[in-house]
């Protein structure tokens, strides 16, 4: 496999700084070296270009920097849709999960994607519904056409509307969500696995359900992981970070589970704030994950 690394190192989203660093963090835990350890055959783009921003206005309180995270979704999107035309896979690197805004829309573009988000929180409000104004908390809302137009529209070929579909989307690890943005998620159809179902049913089962969701009648697979779906535990180095989250082994699975499906078609990992981790470890994670998402087995399939 071709796999195109590029980092988003975009922080206007939560309300500490630090994720900015994400990419590098990452980058220096030796994604690469590791992938490549793999067979893949793999290109680093770099990052995109992201302003500070204390050079950006931020704006409407109900959609803080919404002209600065525009644009450099644009150029994600841009540079995505590129590395999918060319059959390679993109691996993003953030930054906050703003990114997604522009790695999914620019993967979806001109194919029907299915997208599983391992997270601990829905990422599903719009302006309506935020009580915070960070669109961080918003893109998969927009992904799925709910919200503000300058973010449903983002990173098309043309046109607004919906990048995926609320029926392809399957949510993984969730414990904290607003009541109004739960409402929402309800009537757009997305499916949520709380972490309630995993202690349920057990991850592989959840794992299995959210795979048949995300692969029905859809071109592949797209996987948007923030590191905070992890008990903080295992993953110190996030921005918001909420306590009963996915163990070591049951995030590990649920990645090799990804892998063994063959219809990934690219990856974020995002959210690693080095400023609040323990030596690297959450970073040191991050590419643990990816890897073993990419074919990293000790034994193979069982």
């Amino acid at each position: 496999m071709h796999i195109e690394i590029m980092g988003v190192p975009i922080d206007f989203g939560p309300g500490r700084r630090g994720v900015d660093m994400g990419p590098s963090a990452i980058r220096y835990a030796g994604l690469q070296a590791g992938l490549e350890a793999l067979g893949h055959t793999v290109e680093d783009r770099g990052n995109v270009q992201v302003p500070p921003s204390e050079t950006c206005e931020s704006g409407d309180p109900r959609l803080r920097y919404l002209d600065a995270i525009v644009a450099v979704e644009q150029r994600t999107a841009e540079q995505v849709a590129s590395i999918v035309t060319a059959g390679h896979m993109p691996v993003v690197l953030g930054g906050d999960h703003s990114i997604a805004l522009g790695s999914v829309a620019g993967a979806a573009r001109d194919r029907t994607l299915g997208v599983i988000w391992l997270d601990a929180h829905g990422d599903f409000n719009t302006a309506d519904t935020t009580p915070s104004g960070n669109i961080h908390g918003m893109p998969l809302a927009a992904l799925c056409g709910y919200g503000d137009e300058r973010l449903v529209g983002l990173g098309g070929s043309a046109g607004t509307g919906p990048r995926v579909s609320p029926q392809n989307v399957a949510v993984v690890g969730v414990r904290d969500l607003d009541l109004e943005e739960r409402d929402l998620m309800r009537e757009a159809g997305v499916t949520v696995y709380s972490m309630e179902a995993v202690d349920r049913y057990g991850i592989g089962e959840v794992m299995r359900r959210a795979i048949d969701i995300a692969s029905r009648g859809t071109q592949g697979i797209y996987v948007s992981l923030d590191l905070d779906v992890l008990d903080p535990m295992y993953a110190p180095g996030v921005g918001t970070p909420v306590t009963g989250g996915l163990t070591y082994r049951e995030a590990h699975l649920a990645a090799e589970m990804l892998a063994e499906t063959g219809q990934v078609v690219g990856l974020d990992l995002v959210e690693v704030n080095p400023i609040l981790d323990q030596r690297n470890t959450t970073g040191a994670l991050a590419v643990e994950l990816a890897l073993s998402a990419l074919g990293k087995r000790v034994w193979g399939q069982t």
